[in-house]
C-alpha cells in the first residue's frame, strides 16, 4: 500500500485537521494496485455518451477528421481539468470534503466542497434509471424478447417498459442494490476488484463485437463513413458548418470525462507518489476514447450492413440496434453481449460515483463506512424515484425547451455544474486565492513519468477558462432562443 503523503505544509495540514472527525484523519486506504486506479478511473467516464453520441457526430462531421479535432481538444480541456482534480486528491488525501480545507486554510474555498456532493448526488438521481434500462434490455435480449418483433414491435418494447412504474423503479433498485454491495465489500476487496473485472470483461466483450461487426456483408460502407477522412462534411455548411464541428468536438471531450463535481479527484486521493498524475491522465483519457471509437466500430458496419439509420441519438441503444440484432446470425447471442457491455459501462460509473458519495459522508460528518453507505444508500434510493416515475406517473412534470425530469436533472449537471465546477478547479489551481501554480504544478510532477508542461500557465489562467466559459454560454443558446421563441 502506498505512503500517506501530501504536498501541503505540516502547518497547513495540521490546522485544517485540528477539528476533523476521528475518520477523515484515520490511515488512508488506497487502491492495490495501478492498473485498479487507471480502471476505476476510466470506468467512471465510460458511459452512455461513448456509444451512441461519440460515434454519430464523429460520422456527421467527417470520420476520421473530425476524431483529430476531438483529440486536439481532449489534450487542451479534458485533459489538464483530469490532472488538477487528481492532484487536489492526492496532494490532500481527502475527498471533496475535506480537500479544499486542507490545500487552503483560510476556508474560501469550503463551499466548494458541497458542489461536488450536490453534483454527483443529481449525476445518480437520473444515472441509476439509465443504468436500468441497460440492465433490463440484457435481459430481455437474453431471454428472446424480441425474436420476431418488426421496427415498430421493438420500439414498442421500449416505451412499455417507460410506461411502467413499477418495472422502471425495479431496476433502478437493482442497479441501486448491486451499486451499494460492490461498495459495502470496501475500497480493495469490492470497488477496485469487481471494477477490474468488469472493465476487462468490457473490453473483451467490445473486440468479441468488433470483430463480429466489421465482418458482417457490407460493413465496408459503415467503416467507410466512419473512419475515412472527409473534410468536405467537416466544411458542408462554410465557416458555420466547421463552427459547428467545432463545437461539438469540444463539447464531446470536455462532457465525456465527467469532470467538474470532483468525480475523479476522490480516486486520486487513494493513490500515492509513484507516478506523475499528467502520464495516469493521459492514459485515462486513452482508454475513454478508444472505448468511444470501438463502440463507432461496432455500431456503423453493423447499422450499414443491415441498411439502417445510425443517426437515432439515444434511442440508437434500444430501438435501433435491437433490429440491427434481429437481423443479424445469431443475432440475440450478440445483442445480449452488447447489453452486457453496456451494463458494465453503466455500472462502473455508478459503482465510482456510489464510492465517492460514501467517502465525501464519511469524512464530512465522522461516520464508518457501513453507516455512510446506509445513508447515502437512502438518499440515493429517494432521489431517484422521480427519474424513474417521470416517464409515467411523473410524466406531466416537464420545462420547455428541456423535457421531462430525467432532461432537467441531466441539464443541471451537465449544463451547468460540470462546466463551472470545472472552471473552478481551474481558477483554485492557477490563482494565488485559491491552491496556486506552484503547489499544483509539484504535485502534478510527483513520481515517474510525463510532467505537466510549465509553459501552460498562460493558457491555463486565460485560455481554458474562456473555452470553458464559451462551452457553458453555447449550452444556454438553444434553450434562449426557444424560450424567447426564436428557434
Amino acid at each position: 500500500m502506498a505512503t500517506d503523503t501530501t504536498s501541503t505544509s505540516p502547518a497547513c495540514a495540521s490546522d485544517s485537521n485540528a477539528n476533523a472527525p476521528a475518520s477523515a484523519t484515520a490511515p488512508r486506504e488506497h487502491f492495490a494496485s495501478r492498473l485498479g486506479f487507471i480502471l476505476i478511473s476510466a470506468g467512471c467516464a465510460i458511459g452512455l455518451g461513448n456509444v451512441w453520441r461519440f460515434p454519430y457526430i464523429a460520422g456527421e462531421y467527417g470520420g476520421a477528421a473530425f476524431i483529430v479535432l476531438y483529440l486536439i481538444f481532449l489534450v487542451i480541456l479534458g485533459l489538464p481539468v483530469m490532472v488538477m482534480e487528481f492532484a487536489v486528491g492526492r496532494a490532500s488525501q481527502r475527498s471533496a470534503a475535506q480537500a479544499f480545507d486542507i490545500l487552503q486554510p483560510s476556508r474560501r474555498w469550503h463551499w466548494f466542497s458541497w458542489w461536488a456532493y450536490i453534483g454527483c448526488m443529481l449525476l445518480m438521481m437520473f444515472y441509476t434509471t439509465v443504468c436500468g434500462w441497460m440492465l433490463a434490455y440484457m435481459a430481455k435480449m437474453a431471454t428472446g424478447t424480441f425474436v420476431g418483433l418488426d421496427p415498430d414491435g421493438v420500439a414498442g418494447v421500449f416505451g412499455t417498459m417507460l410506461a411502467n412504474p413499477s418495472e422502471m423503479v425495479g431496476w433502478m433498485l437493482a442497479v441501486v442494490v448491486i451499486g451499494f454491495f460492490v461498495c459495502s465489500l470496501g475500497l480493495q476487496k469490492g470497488v477496485e476488484r469487481i471494477t477490474k473485472v468488469m472493465m476487462i470483461a468490457l473490453l473483451g466483450v467490445m473486440a468479441l463485437l468488433v470483430v463480429r461487426a466489421v465482418t458482417l456483408p457490407g460493413a465496408d460502407a459503415g467503416l467507410e463513413f466512419y473512419l475515412v477522412p472527409d473534410f468536405g462534411k467537416m466544411f458542408a455548411g462554410g465557416l458555420a458548418g466547421f463552427g459547428d464541428a467545432v463545437y461539438a468536438a469540444m463539447g464531446q471531450a470536455f462532457f465525456t470525462l465527467s469532470l467538474g463535481i470532483s468525480a475523479m479527484e476522490v480516486f486520486g486521493s487513494r493513490i500515492g507518489k509513484q507516478n506523475s498524475l499528467t502520464g495516469e491522465a493521459l492514459r485515462i483519457c486513452g482508454l475513454d476514447t478508444a472505448v468511444a471509437i470501438l463502440a463507432g466500430l461496432i455500431i456503423f458496419p453493423a447499422c450499414f450492413a443491415f441498411s439502417v439509420a445510425p443517426d437515432q441519438g439515444p434511442s440508437l441503444v434500444f430501438v435501433t440496434l435491437p433490429n440491427v440484432f434481429n437481423q443479424m446470425p445469431l443475432g440475440q447471442l450478440w445483442g445480449t453481449l452488447f447489453f452486457v457491455f453496456m451494463s458494465f459501462a453503466a455500472l462502473s460509473t455508478i459503482i465510482a460515483v456510489f464510492e465517492n458519495l460514501i467517502t465525501f459522508t464519511m469524512e464530512k460528518w465522522g461516520l464508518d463506512r457501513k453507516r455512510a453507505l446506509a445513508r447515502t444508500a437512502v438518499l440515493v434510493t429517494v432521489l431517484s424515484l422521480p427519474c424513474a416515475l417521470g416517464f409515467n406517473v411523473l410524466a406531466g412534470i416537464t420545462i420547455p425547451g428541456i423535457g421531462d425530469i430525467q432532461s432537467i436533472e441531466d441539464f443541471i449537471v451537465s449544463n451547468n455544474l460540470l462546466p463551472l465546477g470545472s472552471l473552478l478547479y481551474v481558477v483554485f489551481c492557477v490563482s494565488r486565492r485559491g491552491w496556486g501554480w506552484d503547489n499544483f504544478l509539484a504535485e502534478a510532477d510527483a513520481g515517474n513519468g510525463v510532467k505537466f508542461p510549465r509553459w501552460s500557465r498562460g493558457w491555463l489562467t486565460f485560455g481554458l477558462p474562456a473555452l470553458i466559459i464559451l462551452i457553458f454560454v453555447m449550452g444556454y443558446v438553444p434553450k434562449i432562443m426557444m424560450w424567447a421563441g426564436l428557434a
